[in-house]
């Protein structure tokens, strides 16, 4: 019996053994795989994807497959070099590396249209592409503006006049596979590194294996349209399974105005208001990669300056009508932004009406002047009507003389009978006949050969330094750009302050050194000295490291919403004597009013002792206005009124490169690995089987047994 027993025990010993010795191995296989795969992958950090957007009829831009797409390497640097991946390479699917200066319409119809291409990288262009380069339309915001078929159709369309003409549509084309755009040198050197290595064929023969590969990683949830995709997230919500597919382009418009008033009333409609307006938002091709210089950045910062002139005239508070400043945002997707605040003010949810408008400002594209010509737009159907024609023309007066004595600027008008360029202000002429005018560096067809694109930066307004400066030096470095800006923005602040009523318009003058500032921080380095002392502590990481992007995107407020807000804080607003509890609380302020003002608790500047910051209360009239579509709010997804756009939601977006071994390689691998499976399940079953016999535990001598 004692025997017996002694090796029953043996036996189920044995199995635990076994048992633990897998347990083991297992936990081992998991903590090294970690170790496996870095050591199999490169990779890749520096990456920006194409990302599905929908609209209420299309969809838009590019996708992977769920679990990927990958391809063998092949580097395209001259056209001729499509014809391996296209007709001649025979280990297809290919992994295009494009050079930026080949990435346009006429390429990438021809990669479209073959199953031998699994996705694109697209290298950066340097220096920028001679000939231009801008994915959008020749006419952008089409069908959105005041032009339609049934008023002003002779201008619908742009049948007149090209806005855009360099403009190849790419950005509004669906591509089912996935592209990334390489935005390191380093790691498209690397790739290219690789593919050298392992890829190149000897005098004109095909490469051996193991071959360079890349995996992209960019698989879309939402298809067809926003109309399907946002029915979808209904219904799924309601069961809670998998809720949201896609979700719509939103954010801010920033806004202010020169004297305060009630943000939680309303107007009487004899109070009168000039808005002086432009765009925040730009994009291009890939995701969040929207330096828009030209298209946007160069207009707000001009605006962001003419705020601070105005605010220092000296009478400002007598004026008779107010000046409000407003940053749309969104108007890249066919007018998110204006769309939005003029539906506000038809609802009576904004304290601004449209009937209280006098007059509308916007500026356009102003970096790229040739010559010291600022060209005036206004619009030729509006001014049918006599009385608008007449303020038109008031307006027009006002600013040539607001010119005079102005260094490098003339001030011009454009063909009265061309239409207006796009423009928020054309949003507004939907619903209300308004005299204003378009300030733009152009009097036909864009300046700007990059708009909306990756190559819209800094060097494509002329925006350079000497390389001796310090960051701090560089900033406060006053550049010719600096200077011409600065210029358009005293002409303004000068038209504006005597639309408001004022007579002593030579007072108001920009400064070139706040333009400089804002130049260095939204086009070289976000993350400075000044930005950081005009922000609260809690939103500095929207600085982020270098400049910043301005896509709309789906999380808001984005990173230039909130600075552009802290910055026109800073320049149009007051430091008040308030604690931390009374700036973040107004109730606790015995003299505070949170209608008619915004507090905000900043960093504040660095203290002379070098003791950390010295955070201050500022007090301000800029706001946040929601920019989301109205469409979205009436859930017309379907609507043609409205901007319907919408960003699909995807799980995993990134990048690799690894080493690929051959398909008969791959296929004996998986027999032998399937033959020593079945091998070892064979083993353990007998192991277990006989696990009595084999684990069983000698009897030790002069044992006895009763």
């Amino acid at each position: 019996m004692a025997t017996a027993g002694g090796g029953g025990g043996a036996a189920s010993g044995g199995r635990r053994t076994c048992l633990l010795l897998c347990f083991v191995s297992l936990l081992a296989g998991l903590c090294q795989a970690n170790s496996v795969e870095r050591k199999i992958y490169i990779p890749l950090n520096r990456t920006a994807p194409c990302v599905r957007l929908l609209n209420a009829t299309h969809q838009i831009g590019c996708q992977s497959s769920i679990s990927g797409d990958t391809g063998v390497i092949h580097v395209v640097e001259e056209e001729e070099d499509l014809q391996w991946v296209l007709t001649d390479g025979p280990n297809p699917p290919y992994m295009v590396l494009l050079e930026g200066k080949l990435f346009n319409r006429k390429l990438m119809e021809k990669l479209k249209g073959t199953q031998r291409i699994s996705g694109l990288a697209v290298a950066l262009a340097k220096p920028s592409p001679v000939d231009g380069f801008s994915p959008s339309v020749e006419c952008p915001n089409d069908g959105f503006g005041i032009y339609s078929n049934s008023y002003g159709s002779e201008y619908a369309h742009c049948k007149k006049l090209r806005w855009n003409p360099e403009g190849n549509g790419l950005a509004y084309e669906d591509f089912d596979f996935p592209i990334f755009l390489l935005e390191d040198e380093n790691e498209t050197q690397v790739i290219k590194q690789c593919y050298w290595d392992h890829n190149r064929g000897v005098n004109g023969s095909a490469p051996t294996y193991p071959l360079c590969a890349m995996q992209l990683f960019s698989h879309m949830h939402a298809v067809t349209s926003t109309v399907t995709c946002m029915r979808r997230s209904a219904i799924q919500s309601t069961f809670s399974i998998n809720p949201v597919v896609c979700d719509p382009l939103a954010d801010f418009n920033v806004w202010n105005t020169l004297n305060p008033l009630n943000a939680s009333g309303k107007l009487e409609p004899g109070d009168k208001v000039i808005i002086a307006a432009t765009r925040l938002d730009s994009r291009s091709f890939f995701w969040n990669v929207a330096p828009g210089a030209e298209s946007a950045v160069a207009s707000f910062i001009t605006q962001l300056a003419v705020a601070e002139a105005l605010q220092k005239a000296p009478d400002v508070a007598a004026l008779p009508r107010n000046v409000m400043f407003v940053f749309f945002q969104g108007e890249t997707f066919d007018y998110i932004g204006s769309s939005r605040m003029v539906y506000d003010m038809e609802k009576g949810k904004f304290p601004v009406q449209l009937e209280n408008i006098h007059s509308f400002v916007e500026l356009g594209q102003v970096a790229l002047r040739n010559s010291s010509d600022l060209w005036m737009h206004t619009d030729p159907m509006s001014q049918r009507d006599e009385s608008i024609y007449t303020e038109v023309q008031n307006l027009l007066t006002i600013l040539r003389n607001s010119s005079v004595g102005v260094p490098n600027v003339t001030m011009k008008e454009a063909n009265s009978q061309n239409s207006l360029p796009p423009s928020s202000f054309q949003r507004f002429l939907r619903s209300q006949n308004i005299s204003g005018v378009v300030l733009t560096d152009h009097p036909l067809a864009f300046s700007n050969r990059y708009y909306q694109s990756i190559y819209d930066t800094a060097e494509n307004i002329g925006l350079k330094y000497p390389a001796t400066l310090t960051p701090d030096e560089a900033m406060d470095f006053v550049t010719d750009i600096a200077k011409s800006l600065a210029s358009v923005a005293t002409v303004l602040g000068r038209a504006l302050y005597q639309l408001a009523g004022g007579t002593n318009h030579t007072a108001v003058e920009a400064d070139p050194v706040t333009v400089s500032r804002l130049l260095y921080g939204f086009l070289v380095k976000a993350n400075n000295s000044w930005f950081q002392s005009v922000i609260r502590q809690d939103l500095k990481v929207f600085l982020g490291g270098g400049p910043l992007q301005h896509y709309i995107a789906v999380s808001s407020p984005i990173n230039t919403t909130y600075v552009v807000q802290y910055v026109l804080a800073n320049l149009t607003g007051t430091v008040v004597n308030l604690t931390r509890e009374q700036c973040q609380d107004s109730k606790k302020a015995q003299d505070a009013n949170k209608d008619l003002y915004e507090y905000a608790w900043v960093q504040g500047p660095e203290d002379p002792n070098g003791t950390g910051r010295l955070p201050q209360c500022v007090r301000s009239t800029a706001r946040l206005a929601k920019a989301v579509s109205p469409a979205f709010e009436l859930q017309q997804w379907g609507s043609s009124e409205y901007s319907t756009w919408t960003e699909s939601r995807w799980k995993d977006i990134r990048a690799r490169i690894f080493l690929v071994a051959s398909r008969e390689l791959e296929f004996v691998t998986l027999i032998v690995g399937l033959s020593i499976l079945f091998v070892s399940l064979i083993v353990t079953y007998f192991i277990n089987a006989k696990a009595d016999i084999l684990f069983t535990t000698p009897r030790e001598p002069g044992a006895v047994s009763y």
